[in-house]
């Protein structure tokens, strides 16, 4: 194989690797993100930033879009590099189908193996060759499953984030301005302890679903943004209470809330010294704002 054809080799290795390694990071390692999956979700965040009306929130979706075809590119193109040094020689033509070596023709044969279509039309001869094909058609199917579990993940947690914030209202709504001494302390501590487990597991979604922080919410109602400041007015309340289980679920909440806070601040880049300063960075990058703000035309930065 002469200087070019290494070259090619190499290159496209790095592209099958670096495809396989944001992958990984993206869907099986706990907490992480790769690297071509972030850089599209915060390109698009940015863009939906400069947006207004409904064009904002479809924008997360539209990333996700971009990063499962970012990923069959990387695969396509990177196999195709790896069989373009043996083609045509190292392949074996059906009748009537033109023997051609350059990267159109390796680019289909990438294309037809990884979609495990297999046309049959142009086959590897050389053993190797055979195997890095078959290495190929396993990795498409791999892909193919693996995009689809990435989707199903995904939403499962939008919708808890969305129940509690829904969750956060209806308790608004049903207790009035009292909050939670309006309620009898030991039921009030019970709702206030559940408040607290799904904060908790919002959190946890944020650090195993990176991508999910970067979905707008259409309806004021279901954005956790604009009603999570008031989970912290319902812990004060409650520590501040003469029950010890109300001061106790008051007490689990504020930690859950905390917790949520340092997710924020460490893996999206909110800055604050307090909960509450975290918590209103997390409101003003959302357009979700307490009493009717307006977000400011400047952007001073992004998670």
């Amino acid at each position: 194989m002469d200087f070019e054809g290494t070259l090619f080799t190499v290159l496209g290795a790095g592209l099958v690797l670096l495809m396989l390694i944001d992958v990984f990071r993206t869907l099986l390692y706990p907490h992480g993100t790769g690297p071509v999956g972030r850089a599209i979700m915060r390109g698009f965040w940015l863009v939906s930033r400069k947006l207004r009306g409904r064009g904002s929130f479809i924008a997360a979706p539209l990333a996700m879009a971009a990063v499962i075809g970012a990923w069959a590119a990387l695969a396509a193109i990177g196999w195709a590099l790896l069989y373009l040094p043996h083609l045509p020689g190292g392949f074996v033509h059906g009748a009537g189908v033109p023997q051609r070596g350059d990267f159109g023709e390796a680019l289909y044969i990438s294309l037809v193996t990884l979609s495990t279509v297999g046309f049959g039309d142009i086959v590897p001869a050389d053993p190797v060759l055979r195997l890095v094909v078959a290495l190929q058609a396993v990795a498409g199917f791999g892909l193919l499953t693996a995009t689809v579990t990435w989707i199903l993940q995904t939403f499962p947690a939008l919708n808890r984030r969305r129940a509690l914030a829904h969750q956060l209202n209806l308790f608004r709504e049903a207790a009035g301005p009292a909050g939670v001494l309006s309620l009898d302390p030991g039921h009030a501590a019970g709702l206030l302890e559940s408040m607290a487990g799904n904060v908790a597991s919002v959190g946890v979604d944020l650090l195993a679903f990176h991508e999910t922080y970067y979905f707008r919410e259409v309806e004021q109602r279901g954005s956790l943004p604009a009603t999570v400041a008031y989970a912290q007015e319902l812990a004060s309340q409650a520590q501040r209470s003469e029950s010890p289980e109300l001061q106790f679920a008051g007490r689990m909440l504020h930690a859950a809330l905390e917790g949520l806070a340092e997710v924020l601040r460490g893996k999206f880049g909110h800055s604050g010294a307090t909960s509450s300063d975290v918590f209103d960075s997390y409101e003003l990058h959302h357009r979700h704002l307490r009493g009717g703000e307006q977000e400011p035309d400047t952007d001073t930065g992004t998670p």
